[in-house]
């Protein structure tokens, strides 16, 4: 072979070279200007999902559905002339102090009458600190935020509150879930994920009363149980707990005494509350009653969300607690409630096969279905919203998205009459999808 060729085929190839170096640089580039022209949102936001409840607001809303999707207060019982009345009688400086920037714990009108409100169902507030929110659920994504680094382990309910769990997952939390009883959490299987989850959890979170979804109400026995079993271990509890008041039954008072009520030496726990419920979800105002050096964090928290929560609900919502509206109020739309809890109950103990068990409410706005092992809750939701029905699958409270052999159907938003129309409907769904 002559030198020429030898060079020329050196030639070819050290071009060739050029030429893939040329396309590999232009791919890459271009992918690089792809990457640099998309949306990079953070690794906290690629886990958010909107939830199966708020997917289900818009055709719940529908004037030809009846639904029992939604966990909010029915319109026609707000106490819409107390509002105006006491929006009347507000002086000038009260509407200027209605209308303006305020501190960022709250009001300190509010404050003080909210903290007289929870003294009264027996809270350590002075040996604590207050706080005042945007809503509960802002409360709980404050106390997210002051504990949660991404990855770090947390103790949940299975099933638990949606809101919650999302908050959490904002974060990054690595749920750890713990199955419920019929009187609270599996303090046995809480035992074991405590002895062998590390790092340690961060914190547990729990909802003790008329819990969203499954309706129970923990038992003094195993709250006492969870105390004991969290004690020295530094891992603080959230005590979420925005039902306390809609109670059908007085006797079950003793039973519903809160741990922070209590305050345990060696656990610290931060107890969450809210207005939406004993006065109206649209104000947007909760609250936190958390230990000192928590409260220190929280409170820096809060100042870089929002600055404070509205004046104008604080302003109403401390006359309505002041001038005893909210006791009258609350005793009043407890017996509603009760009414419909009761006629729930009918309804599905009337309509549903036996192979199906539910949960019997004694407050709160929830009772929970549980079908066959290995139902499908999906496909009998879409029957259902063929029929005109709509409620929530139990696989949107399931932290690890997996159990949908369960059903939350709520009777706050929904009357009497409307309950005994749309339970048998859900029932013959049931029966279409499961068997007679």
């Amino acid at each position: 072979m002559s030198r020429f060729h030898i060079q020329d085929s050196r030639f070819k190839i050290q071009n060739l070279r050029f030429k893939s170096t040329q396309i590999c640089n232009y791919q890459l580039s271009s992918v690089n200007y792809q990457l640099s022209t998309m949306t990079r949102f953070s690794n906290s936001v690629t886990n958010l999902r909107s939830s199966e409840i708020r997917d289900l607001m818009s055709l719940a809303t529908a004037p030809d559905i009846i639904s029992f999707a939604g966990g909010m207060p029915g319109n026609e019982l707000f106490p819409l002339e107390t509002i105006d009345r006491i929006y009347q009688s507000l002086t000038e400086k009260e509407k200027q102090t209605a209308l303006q920037y305020g501190p960022t714990t709250g009001l300190p009108s509010l404050m003080e009458s909210l903290s007289g409100y929870l003294e009264k169902k027996g809270l350590p507030v002075k040996s604590n600190r207050l706080i005042i929110t945007t809503g509960a659920l802002q409360a709980i994504h404050i106390l997210a935020k002051a504990f949660i680094n991404p990855g770090d382990p947390i103790l949940v309910e299975t099933p638990s509150f949606i809101g919650a769990l999302s908050a959490f997952r904002a974060y990054e939390a690595n749920l750890i879930s713990i199955p419920l009883k019929e009187d609270g959490m599996d303090t046995e299987e809480l035992k074991k994920k405590l002895n062998s989850t590390l790092p340690a959890p961060k914190f547990l979170y729990y909802t003790p009363n008329f819990h969203n979804p499954a309706g129970i109400i923990y038992s003094r026995k195993v709250k006492q149980e969870i105390v004991v079993l969290l004690k020295e271990r530094d891992i603080p509890i959230i005590e979420d707990d925005v039902y306390n008041d809609l109670y059908f039954y007085e006797e079950d008072l003793p039973e519903m005494q809160l741990i922070k009520a209590e305050d345990p030496k060696g656990v610290d726990v931060c107890y969450t509350g809210s207005f939406s419920k004993i006065l109206g979800p649209g104000l947007r105002l909760g609250w936190m009653l958390v230990p000192e050096e928590i409260y220190r964090k929280c409170e820096l928290i809060k100042q870089s969300i929002d600055a404070c929560s509205p004046s104008i609900s604080q302003v109403i919502a401390d006359k309505f607690i002041r001038q005893g509206d909210v006791y009258r109020y609350t005793a009043s739309v407890r017996q509603e409630y009760k009414k419909r809890g009761l006629a729930m109950i009918e309804a599905l103990k009337a309509s549903l096969p036996d192979y199906v068990s539910f949960e019997k409410p004694r407050g709160g706005f929830y009772t929970w279905l549980q079908l066959p092992e290995g139902s499908d809750a999906a496909a009998i939701l879409k029957k259902s919203i063929e029929k005109g029905v709509v409620f929530v699958t139990g696989k949107t409270f399931d932290p690890d998205g997996i159990q949908n052999n369960f059903m939350r159907v709520s009777f706050c938003n929904t009357d009497v009459e409307t309950i005994r129309r749309g339970v048998p409907l859900i029932a013959e769904a049931i029966k279409e999808v499961c068997g007679p």
